[in-house]
């Protein structure tokens, strides 16, 4: 009778145990899916503000936490299955985007853009700009026009990707978490 009761006390547990890791399992999948996701920088066209071989969370619930703005830095599904681009916004739908004395205007003002200064030091020590100048573009309906902070070395929508469709944002970076000493906001 005690054998019994043992064998019904140790199943009852594994089974108390079995819900619990696919409660959990099932609670990191929703936030994966839907909140939160991993993603590692590869490359330099987002540099100084990421680094190649950082890893940083995304904030896949983009419409809840605001929407996209000017400015954020935001994860984009390629073309080809796997590929992702990390690029900061530029330009919204009905925006007029140009680069005109190696400047960015939108709307025919120039853009503040405190993130590429250190790239442009560099550039006048080397007595280069950092960007060429780029014709106005109407960015069309439903898309964004997207750079890289390093605006020498990046593939963006002035060379090769084009405006963005909105619906090919998977979200937004939210903060590096490795290297761990180089924990920030993306903000």
């Amino acid at each position: 009778m005690q054998r019994r009761l043992i064998s019904r006390m140790k199943r009852h547990s594994f089974i108390e145990w079995g819900k619990a890791v696919l409660f959990a399992a099932g609670l990191a999948l929703l936030i994966r899916l839907f909140l939160f996701e991993p993603y590692m920088v590869e490359g330099s066209s987002m540099d100084p503000t990421l680094h190649d071989g950082e890893r940083l969370f995304v904030n896949k619930a983009l419409f809840v936490s605001g929407g996209i703005r000017h400015g954020d830095i935001v994860i984009i599904s390629g073309q080809e299955k796997g590929i992702h681009y990390v690029k900061r916004v530029i330009g919204l739908p009905g925006d007029r985007i140009e680069v005109r004395d190696h400047k960015v205007r939108v709307n025919g003002m120039q853009s503040d853009e405190p993130y590429i200064k250190s790239n442009e030091q560099k550039a006048a020590e080397l007595g280069t700009y950092i960007m060429e100048d780029f014709p106005p573009v109407k960015v069309p309906k439903d898309k964004v026009f997207v750079m890289g902070d390093n605006r020498a070395n990046s593939m963006d929508s002035r060379n090769g990707l084009g405006s963005i469709k909105i619906s090919r944002i998977e979200g937004k970076a939210a903060f590096i978490f490795y290297p761990f000493e180089k924990i920030r906001s993306t903000k």
